[in-house]
């Protein structure tokens, strides 16, 4: 990895986070969650289990991951149109910027007899269909003339990873030697061998894990000391004008639309309530330094008011 990676980590512009006024949600009532209802209820398990979030619903701990996996195995082919409704279309850019700013890739030598540089190892969790591996790899070759970094998508969905698969098959990538897919649990990289890892990259997935603590710890386990961990994720507006017309967009508007456009009222309502019960910026930053990053700056780069955010960590050197 080229020595000027650690100054990739950006310093965002200073804000001053405005308190979230309580919000009174409009959605239109109705049964929830229909394609889970042959599923365990949390209600069948021993009362002495733990129990965490599915959206706005408690369910035990053992019930989540399950119930998730239903989630993205009904969205995996509508992918793209979940991520622009749920981000007003500019998930796009996000993306962009996100990998922009993480600069991957080894610099191209410049003298004939120059050891050429190792290319960067690069595990992308929860990225299925490969839409920020594919970018990764595309700012490699073009920015740096790297060919060799390999990016490995991680996915525990099987639905997810063949979208990205298929997706794969209209890039330069496919079957070459930079880019493998790979079904495994974010919590567990038992896969992954300690220290390997360059960059750590995972979009739109982190709000969705059972233990997002174990997760961050296994990132942290699967870096090389100086190694990056970098996060996009759906986060808390600022604004409260802003908030409240984006809350209302969310609750009403993108569960109707999914609906129409997507067959599938359920899961994109899910897709709303797990972004509203995901740690708020200075929360999450905080939860990154407990798994042993040092986090520059504030933490966070807010994108578009907040509706996103940016973290990154480094893992420390010895």
């Amino acid at each position: 990895m080229n020595q000027s990676f650690r100054s990739l980590i950006r310093r965002p512009a200073n804000a001053h986070a405005l308190s979230r006024p309580q919000y009174r949600y409009y959605a239109i009532t109705r049964p929830r969650f229909q394609h889970f209802q042959n599923q365990p209820s949390s209600t069948s398990s021993s009362k002495d289990e733990r129990t965490t979030h599915f959206g706005f619903e408690t369910v035990a701990e053992s019930l989540k991951e399950s119930r998730v996996g239903a989630v993205f195995s009904s969205v995996a082919s509508s992918y793209d149109t979940m991520n622009d409704l749920m981000s007003l279309g500019i998930h796009r850019l996000w993306k962009d910027h996100f990998v922009r700013s993480l600069n991957p890739g080894s610099n191209s030598t410049t003298s004939a007899t120059a050891k050429a540089q190792p290319g960067w190892k690069i595990l992308d969790i929860a990225g299925g269909t490969g839409d920020i591996a594919f970018r990764l790899l595309d700012h490699a070759s073009t920015i740096h003339s790297d060919h060799s970094t390999h990016v490995t998508v991680a996915d525990i969905n099987p639905e997810m990873l063949a979208e990205g698969r298929k997706r794969a098959l209209q890039t330069p990538y496919h079957n070459s030697d930079q880019l493998s897919f790979v079904e495994t649990n974010a919590e567990d990289l038992t896969m992954i061998p300690s220290n390997s890892i360059d960059l750590y990259t995972v979009a739109f997935g982190i709000r969705n894990f059972t233990h997002k603590d174990a997760a961050l710890r296994e990132a942290s386990r699967v870096l090389k000391p100086g190694g990056v961990f970098a996060c996009l994720e759906f986060s808390k507006v600022q604004n409260p004008v802003f908030n409240e017309v984006y809350k209302r967009w969310s609750f009403s508007a993108i569960p109707l639309i999914g609906q129409l456009v997507a067959g599938d009222r359920d899961s994109y309502q899910y897709l709303v309530e797990s972004i509203e019960k995901f740690p708020n910026q200075t929360e999450f930053r905080d939860m990154i330094k407990e798994a042993g990053f040092m986090v520059p700056g504030k933490g966070w780069e807010d994108l578009t008011d907040g509706i996103a955010a940016i973290h990154k960590g480094v893992k420390p050197l010895p």
